[in-house]
């Protein structure tokens, strides 16, 4: 059910995008129990001047392979199962494409159940 949508800069191969959001979904697979074929992506690449963010900020040092993920997910994971998120992100993307762990930002947004339709007009997640 998740909803990825990721920013990066322009210019990177199809391969690179791929690598990317095969790590997303691995890790949505991994440690928050998505299932496998629960892919809903958008990959949006940017020129620099349309790709803002502080290269510093909390004493991070970010290069110019610097990604955003932003994940819409329901609100019913703990603490716990979103620092796992984060951290399988982060080592996935690592080891393929090669994304330094610094320049890997994530935030997630979270929705109740009955905010999701995936087809038909339905409300998949409501049991009425």
């Amino acid at each position: 059910m998740p909803l990825a949508r990721i920013s990066l800069p322009s210019g990177r191969t199809d391969e690179y995008k791929k690598s990317l959001a095969d790590g997303v979904l691995r890790a949505l697979v991994e440690t928050f129990n998505v299932p496998q074929d629960d892919q809903f992506m958008v990959l949006s690449e940017h020129a620099p001047q349309d790709f803002i963010y502080n290269r510093g900020y909390l004493g991070i040092e970010r290069s110019d392979g610097f990604v955003m993920i932003q994940l819409t997910v329901s609100n019913t994971r703990p603490l716990e199962k979103k620092r796992a998120l984060y951290r399988r992100i982060v080592e996935l993307l690592a080891d393929n494409p090669g994304i330094r762990r610094e320049d890997v930002f994530i935030n997630l947004i979270e929705v109740l159940p009955e905010n999701w339709s995936f087809g038909n007009g339905e409300a998949q997640y409501v049991k009425d």
